[in-house]
Protein backbone atom coordinates (compact mmCIF):
# COMPACT_ATOMS: atom_id res chain seq x y z
CA UNK A 1 0.00 0.00 0.00
CA UNK A 2 1.40 3.42 -1.02
CA UNK A 3 2.34 5.75 1.79
CA UNK A 4 2.38 9.38 0.64
CA UNK A 5 4.17 12.00 2.68
CA UNK A 6 2.18 15.13 3.44
CA UNK A 7 2.88 17.80 0.80
CA UNK A 8 1.39 21.18 -0.06
CA UNK A 9 0.97 22.48 -3.61
CA UNK A 10 0.91 26.21 -4.36
CA UNK A 11 0.08 27.76 -7.73
CA UNK A 12 -1.25 31.14 -8.81
CA UNK A 13 -4.27 31.68 -10.98
CA UNK A 14 -3.08 31.41 -14.56
CA UNK A 15 -4.52 31.65 -18.05
CA UNK A 16 -2.75 29.55 -20.67
CA UNK A 17 -3.15 30.01 -24.41
CA UNK A 18 -2.70 32.31 -27.38
CA UNK A 19 -4.07 35.77 -26.57
CA UNK A 20 -3.83 35.37 -22.78
CA UNK A 21 -1.83 38.63 -22.56
CA UNK A 22 -4.92 40.58 -23.64
CA UNK A 23 -6.47 39.87 -20.22
CA UNK A 24 -3.94 42.13 -18.44
CA UNK A 25 -6.23 45.16 -18.28
CA UNK A 26 -9.15 43.06 -17.03
CA UNK A 27 -7.07 41.76 -14.12
CA UNK A 28 -5.60 45.19 -13.38
CA UNK A 29 -9.16 46.56 -13.15
CA UNK A 30 -10.16 43.71 -10.82
CA UNK A 31 -7.23 44.71 -8.61
CA UNK A 32 -8.58 48.29 -8.65
CA UNK A 33 -5.35 49.56 -10.18
CA UNK A 34 -5.06 53.32 -10.47
CA UNK A 35 -1.55 53.34 -11.91
CA UNK A 36 0.43 50.29 -13.03
CA UNK A 37 4.22 49.90 -13.01
CA UNK A 38 5.18 47.86 -16.07
CA UNK A 39 8.52 46.14 -15.44
CA UNK A 40 10.26 45.04 -18.65
CA UNK A 41 13.58 45.23 -20.50
CA UNK A 42 14.92 46.96 -23.65
CA UNK A 43 14.61 43.77 -25.76
CA UNK A 44 10.89 43.44 -25.03
CA UNK A 45 10.40 47.14 -25.77
CA UNK A 46 12.18 46.66 -29.12
CA UNK A 47 10.06 43.59 -29.95
CA UNK A 48 6.90 45.73 -29.68
CA UNK A 49 5.20 43.87 -26.81
CA UNK A 50 5.51 46.84 -24.40
CA UNK A 51 3.68 49.34 -26.63
CA UNK A 52 0.90 46.81 -27.14
CA UNK A 53 0.47 46.34 -23.38
CA UNK A 54 0.55 50.06 -22.52
CA UNK A 55 -2.07 50.70 -25.23
CA UNK A 56 -4.24 47.88 -23.88
CA UNK A 57 -4.10 49.38 -20.36
CA UNK A 58 -4.84 52.89 -21.67
CA UNK A 59 -7.95 51.61 -23.50
CA UNK A 60 -9.25 50.53 -20.08
CA UNK A 61 -8.36 53.94 -18.57
CA UNK A 62 -5.44 52.52 -16.58
CA UNK A 63 -2.40 54.78 -16.29
CA UNK A 64 1.03 53.19 -16.46
CA UNK A 65 4.67 53.99 -15.85
CA UNK A 66 7.49 51.87 -17.29
CA UNK A 67 10.64 50.60 -15.63
CA UNK A 68 12.83 48.86 -18.22
CA UNK A 69 16.30 49.05 -16.63
CA UNK A 70 16.51 45.27 -16.08
CA UNK A 71 19.46 43.19 -17.30
CA UNK A 72 19.86 39.39 -17.49
CA UNK A 73 20.51 37.96 -13.99
CA UNK A 74 18.67 40.86 -12.29
CA UNK A 75 20.83 42.90 -9.96
CA UNK A 76 20.06 44.09 -6.42
CA UNK A 77 20.52 47.77 -7.44
CA UNK A 78 18.03 47.32 -10.32
CA UNK A 79 15.41 46.09 -7.84
CA UNK A 80 16.06 49.07 -5.58
CA UNK A 81 15.85 51.52 -8.51
CA UNK A 82 12.57 49.89 -9.60
CA UNK A 83 11.11 50.17 -6.09
CA UNK A 84 12.06 53.85 -6.01
CA UNK A 85 10.41 54.32 -9.41
CA UNK A 86 7.24 52.65 -8.16
CA UNK A 87 7.07 54.96 -5.14
CA UNK A 88 7.88 58.09 -7.20
CA UNK A 89 5.18 57.26 -9.75
CA UNK A 90 2.57 56.34 -7.11
CA UNK A 91 1.92 52.93 -8.67
CA UNK A 92 -0.24 50.36 -6.89
CA UNK A 93 -0.08 47.27 -9.16
CA UNK A 94 2.92 45.68 -10.97
CA UNK A 95 2.75 44.07 -14.40
CA UNK A 96 5.89 42.11 -15.31
CA UNK A 97 6.34 41.68 -19.06
CA UNK A 98 9.44 39.66 -19.90
CA UNK A 99 11.53 36.61 -19.11
CA UNK A 100 12.65 35.30 -15.74
CA UNK A 101 14.99 38.21 -15.05
CA UNK A 102 12.23 40.78 -15.52
CA UNK A 103 9.74 38.79 -13.45
CA UNK A 104 12.24 38.18 -10.62
CA UNK A 105 13.09 41.90 -10.60
CA UNK A 106 9.35 42.72 -10.43
CA UNK A 107 8.96 40.31 -7.49
CA UNK A 108 11.87 42.04 -5.76
CA UNK A 109 10.31 45.46 -6.35
CA UNK A 110 7.08 44.19 -4.77
CA UNK A 111 8.95 42.82 -1.73
CA UNK A 112 10.74 46.12 -1.10
CA UNK A 113 7.61 48.23 -1.67
CA UNK A 114 5.60 46.04 0.71
CA UNK A 115 8.22 45.68 3.43
CA UNK A 116 10.86 48.41 3.12
CA UNK A 117 14.56 47.81 3.66
CA UNK A 118 16.90 46.36 1.03
CA UNK A 119 16.15 43.39 -1.23
CA UNK A 120 19.16 41.49 0.16
CA UNK A 121 17.49 41.51 3.60
CA UNK A 122 15.02 38.88 2.37
CA UNK A 123 17.35 36.07 1.29
CA UNK A 124 16.21 32.59 2.33
CA UNK A 125 12.94 30.80 2.99
CA UNK A 126 9.79 32.54 4.32
CA UNK A 127 11.50 35.79 5.28
CA UNK A 128 8.85 38.19 3.90
CA UNK A 129 6.47 39.45 6.62
CA UNK A 130 4.01 41.40 4.44
CA UNK A 131 2.71 40.76 0.91
CA UNK A 132 3.65 43.31 -1.73
CA UNK A 133 1.35 45.02 -4.25
CA UNK A 134 -0.61 42.81 -6.69
CA UNK A 135 1.56 41.26 -9.43
CA UNK A 136 0.45 40.24 -12.93
CA UNK A 137 3.02 38.32 -15.00
CA UNK A 138 3.21 37.96 -18.77
CA UNK A 139 6.19 35.68 -19.55
CA UNK A 140 7.93 36.19 -22.91
CA UNK A 141 10.22 33.16 -22.64
CA UNK A 142 9.36 29.51 -22.08
CA UNK A 143 11.70 28.25 -19.43
CA UNK A 144 12.11 30.08 -16.16
CA UNK A 145 8.52 29.71 -14.86
CA UNK A 146 9.12 32.72 -12.62
CA UNK A 147 5.54 33.67 -13.50
CA UNK A 148 4.12 30.86 -11.34
CA UNK A 149 6.88 30.02 -8.84
CA UNK A 150 7.48 30.94 -5.21
CA UNK A 151 11.13 31.75 -6.05
CA UNK A 152 12.87 35.05 -6.81
CA UNK A 153 16.57 34.95 -7.72
CA UNK A 154 18.49 38.23 -7.41
CA UNK A 155 22.17 38.97 -7.99
CA UNK A 156 24.12 40.26 -4.98
CA UNK A 157 26.50 42.43 -7.01
CA UNK A 158 28.77 43.19 -4.06
CA UNK A 159 29.53 39.57 -3.21
CA UNK A 160 29.03 38.20 -6.74
CA UNK A 161 26.47 35.50 -6.05
CA UNK A 162 22.75 35.02 -6.53
CA UNK A 163 20.42 35.04 -3.55
CA UNK A 164 17.35 32.83 -3.54
CA UNK A 165 14.19 34.27 -2.01
CA UNK A 166 11.58 31.55 -1.49
CA UNK A 167 8.14 32.49 -0.17
CA UNK A 168 4.45 32.18 -0.99
CA UNK A 169 4.50 35.99 -0.90
CA UNK A 170 6.34 36.06 -4.26
CA UNK A 171 3.85 33.82 -6.08
CA UNK A 172 2.26 36.20 -8.61
CA UNK A 173 -1.46 36.93 -8.32
CA UNK A 174 -2.02 35.89 -11.92
CA UNK A 175 0.12 34.60 -14.81
CA UNK A 176 -0.98 35.22 -18.39
CA UNK A 177 0.95 32.55 -20.30
CA UNK A 178 0.68 33.50 -23.96
CA UNK A 179 2.85 31.41 -26.34
CA UNK A 180 2.67 34.21 -28.93
CA UNK A 181 4.98 36.40 -26.83
CA UNK A 182 7.75 33.77 -27.13
CA UNK A 183 7.93 34.00 -30.94
CA UNK A 184 10.33 36.97 -30.80
CA UNK A 185 12.97 35.06 -28.80
CA UNK A 186 16.23 34.54 -30.72
CA UNK A 187 17.20 30.85 -31.21
CA UNK A 188 19.91 30.86 -28.53
CA UNK A 189 17.55 32.27 -25.90
CA UNK A 190 14.93 29.69 -26.96
CA UNK A 191 17.58 27.01 -26.39
CA UNK A 192 18.77 28.30 -23.01
CA UNK A 193 15.28 28.84 -21.59
CA UNK A 194 14.05 25.51 -22.95
CA UNK A 195 16.90 23.64 -21.28
CA UNK A 196 16.14 25.57 -18.08
CA UNK A 197 12.59 24.15 -18.23
CA UNK A 198 14.02 20.64 -18.74
CA UNK A 199 16.34 21.10 -15.75
CA UNK A 200 13.44 22.31 -13.59
CA UNK A 201 11.43 19.20 -14.44
CA UNK A 202 14.32 16.76 -13.95
CA UNK A 203 15.41 18.26 -10.64
CA UNK A 204 11.84 18.48 -9.30
CA UNK A 205 11.18 14.84 -10.22
CA UNK A 206 14.23 13.54 -8.33
CA UNK A 207 13.93 16.06 -5.47
CA UNK A 208 13.59 14.72 -1.93
CA UNK A 209 10.43 16.87 -1.68
CA UNK A 210 8.72 15.43 -4.78
CA UNK A 211 5.11 14.23 -4.60
CA UNK A 212 2.59 12.51 -6.90
CA UNK A 213 1.11 15.85 -8.00
CA UNK A 214 4.57 17.19 -8.85
CA UNK A 215 5.55 13.99 -10.68
CA UNK A 216 2.73 14.27 -13.23
CA UNK A 217 3.77 17.78 -14.24
CA UNK A 218 7.51 17.02 -14.24
CA UNK A 219 7.30 13.98 -16.52
CA UNK A 220 4.92 15.74 -18.91
CA UNK A 221 7.30 18.72 -19.15
CA UNK A 222 10.28 16.44 -19.90
CA UNK A 223 8.43 14.76 -22.80
CA UNK A 224 7.26 18.12 -24.19
CA UNK A 225 10.78 19.63 -24.16
CA UNK A 226 12.35 16.58 -25.83
CA UNK A 227 9.83 16.70 -28.68
CA UNK A 228 9.41 20.44 -29.17
CA UNK A 229 12.59 22.32 -28.24
CA UNK A 230 14.61 21.38 -31.35
CA UNK A 231 11.58 22.35 -33.48
CA UNK A 232 11.17 25.75 -31.78
CA UNK A 233 14.87 26.51 -32.34
CA UNK A 234 14.84 25.41 -35.99
CA UNK A 235 11.70 27.41 -36.81
CA UNK A 236 10.89 30.28 -34.40
CA UNK A 237 7.48 30.69 -36.07
CA UNK A 238 6.43 27.05 -35.43
CA UNK A 239 3.34 27.91 -33.37
CA UNK A 240 2.68 24.34 -32.23
CA UNK A 241 6.25 23.96 -30.90
CA UNK A 242 5.99 27.37 -29.19
CA UNK A 243 2.70 26.45 -27.52
CA UNK A 244 4.10 23.12 -26.34
CA UNK A 245 7.25 24.78 -24.97
CA UNK A 246 5.10 27.30 -23.07
CA UNK A 247 3.11 24.38 -21.66
CA UNK A 248 6.35 22.56 -20.77
CA UNK A 249 7.63 25.63 -18.94
CA UNK A 250 4.33 26.00 -17.07
CA UNK A 251 4.27 22.36 -15.98
CA UNK A 252 7.96 22.35 -15.02
CA UNK A 253 7.24 25.47 -12.96
CA UNK A 254 4.33 23.87 -11.12
CA UNK A 255 6.70 20.99 -10.34
CA UNK A 256 9.80 22.82 -9.11
CA UNK A 257 7.93 25.59 -7.31
CA UNK A 258 6.53 22.88 -5.04
CA UNK A 259 9.32 20.28 -4.93
CA UNK A 260 12.25 22.72 -5.15
CA UNK A 261 15.38 21.83 -7.14
CA UNK A 262 18.84 20.37 -6.63
CA UNK A 263 22.57 20.66 -7.22
CA UNK A 264 22.31 21.82 -10.85
CA UNK A 265 20.49 24.98 -9.83
CA UNK A 266 22.63 25.58 -6.75
CA UNK A 267 25.74 25.46 -8.94
CA UNK A 268 24.13 27.46 -11.76
CA UNK A 269 23.09 30.23 -9.35
CA UNK A 270 26.70 30.52 -8.25
CA UNK A 271 27.89 30.72 -11.89
CA UNK A 272 25.26 33.32 -12.77
CA UNK A 273 26.18 35.51 -9.83
CA UNK A 274 29.93 35.22 -10.30
CA UNK A 275 30.29 35.36 -14.10
CA UNK A 276 26.89 36.78 -15.17
CA UNK A 277 26.38 33.67 -17.33
CA UNK A 278 22.93 33.03 -18.84
CA UNK A 279 21.05 30.89 -16.33
CA UNK A 280 19.71 28.33 -18.79
CA UNK A 281 23.16 27.93 -20.35
CA UNK A 282 24.68 27.30 -16.90
CA UNK A 283 22.05 24.60 -16.22
CA UNK A 284 22.59 23.00 -19.62
CA UNK A 285 26.34 22.68 -19.07
CA UNK A 286 25.91 21.09 -15.63
CA UNK A 287 22.85 18.86 -15.97
CA UNK A 288 24.42 15.65 -17.31
CA UNK A 289 27.33 15.89 -14.83
CA UNK A 290 24.98 16.23 -11.85
CA UNK A 291 22.82 13.35 -13.12
CA UNK A 292 25.95 11.15 -13.26
CA UNK A 293 26.69 12.06 -9.63
CA UNK A 294 23.08 11.60 -8.44
CA UNK A 295 22.15 8.50 -10.43
CA UNK A 296 22.99 5.87 -7.77
CA UNK A 297 20.78 7.67 -5.23
CA UNK A 298 17.69 7.91 -7.49
CA UNK A 299 18.20 5.36 -10.28
CA UNK A 300 14.52 4.38 -10.60
CA UNK A 301 13.47 8.00 -11.00
CA UNK A 302 16.19 8.69 -13.56
CA UNK A 303 15.05 5.60 -15.49
CA UNK A 304 11.55 7.09 -15.69
CA UNK A 305 13.07 10.37 -16.90
CA UNK A 306 14.91 8.44 -19.64
CA UNK A 307 11.58 6.87 -20.61
CA UNK A 308 9.91 10.33 -20.75
CA UNK A 309 12.73 11.48 -23.06
CA UNK A 310 11.81 8.62 -25.39
CA UNK A 311 14.94 6.53 -24.76
CA UNK A 312 14.81 2.74 -25.05
CA UNK A 313 17.93 2.27 -22.89
CA UNK A 314 17.21 3.77 -19.44
CA UNK A 315 20.72 3.43 -17.99
CA UNK A 316 22.85 6.26 -16.65
CA UNK A 317 25.18 6.42 -19.67
CA UNK A 318 22.26 6.51 -22.13
CA UNK A 319 20.49 9.26 -20.17
CA UNK A 320 23.54 11.52 -19.70
CA UNK A 321 24.48 10.95 -23.34
CA UNK A 322 21.00 12.00 -24.49
CA UNK A 323 21.11 15.17 -22.35
CA UNK A 324 24.55 16.08 -23.76
CA UNK A 325 23.32 15.38 -27.31
CA UNK A 326 20.24 17.59 -26.83
CA UNK A 327 22.47 20.39 -25.56
CA UNK A 328 24.63 20.07 -28.71
CA UNK A 329 21.52 20.10 -30.92
CA UNK A 330 20.61 23.37 -29.20
CA UNK A 331 23.99 24.84 -30.23
CA UNK A 332 25.33 24.99 -26.68
CA UNK A 333 28.85 23.70 -27.24
CA UNK A 334 32.02 23.10 -25.20
CA UNK A 335 32.19 23.38 -21.41
CA UNK A 336 32.62 25.89 -18.61
CA UNK A 337 36.31 26.51 -19.40
CA UNK A 338 35.40 28.32 -22.65
CA UNK A 339 33.17 30.60 -20.59
CA UNK A 340 35.83 31.84 -18.20
CA UNK A 341 35.70 29.18 -15.47
CA UNK A 342 39.10 27.93 -14.28
CA UNK A 343 40.19 25.58 -11.52
CA UNK A 344 40.91 28.72 -9.50
CA UNK A 345 37.39 30.08 -10.11
CA UNK A 346 35.91 26.82 -8.81
CA UNK A 347 37.36 27.58 -5.36
CA UNK A 348 35.23 30.76 -5.29
CA UNK A 349 32.13 29.22 -6.88
CA UNK A 350 31.79 26.09 -4.74
CA UNK A 351 31.09 27.64 -1.28
CA UNK A 352 28.18 29.71 -2.67
CA UNK A 353 26.70 26.60 -4.33
CA UNK A 354 27.05 24.63 -1.09
CA UNK A 355 24.98 27.25 0.79
CA UNK A 356 22.29 27.68 -1.90
CA UNK A 357 18.76 26.74 -0.78
CA UNK A 358 18.33 24.39 -3.77
CA UNK A 359 21.09 22.03 -2.60
CA UNK A 360 19.04 20.74 0.33
CA UNK A 361 16.53 18.78 -1.80
CA UNK A 362 19.15 17.16 -4.04
CA UNK A 363 18.60 13.37 -3.98
CA UNK A 364 22.20 12.68 -2.95
CA UNK A 365 24.02 14.56 -0.23
CA UNK A 366 26.57 16.91 -1.79
CA UNK A 367 29.77 17.98 -0.05
CA UNK A 368 31.94 20.95 -0.92
CA UNK A 369 34.47 18.54 -2.43
CA UNK A 370 31.73 16.94 -4.57
CA UNK A 371 30.68 20.35 -5.89
CA UNK A 372 34.29 21.16 -6.86
CA UNK A 373 34.59 17.80 -8.64
CA UNK A 374 31.38 18.31 -10.63
CA UNK A 375 32.42 21.81 -11.68
CA UNK A 376 35.81 20.40 -12.76
CA UNK A 377 34.13 17.66 -14.80
CA UNK A 378 32.01 20.32 -16.53
CA UNK A 379 35.07 22.37 -17.58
Amino acid sequence: MAHYEMRKFVAPEFIFGVGARHRAAYYAQNMQARRVLVVTDPGIRAAGWLDQLVELLAESDIDSAVFDAVTPNPKDHEVMAGAQRMRDEGCDVIVALGGGSVIDCAKGIGIVCGNGGHILDYEGVDRIPRPGPPLICIPTTSGTSADISQFAIINNTDKHYKIAIISKSVVPDVALVDPETTTTMPPYLTACTGLDALTHAVEAYVSTASSPVVDVHALSAISLVATNLPRAIADPADSEARENMSLASLQAGLAFSNASLGAVHAMAHSLGGYLDMPHGESNALLLDHVIRFNYPAASERYQRIACALGLTDHGERSLTGAIAALRERCDIHNGLSTRGVTRGTIEDLAPHAERDACIFTNPRRVTLADIKTIYAEAL
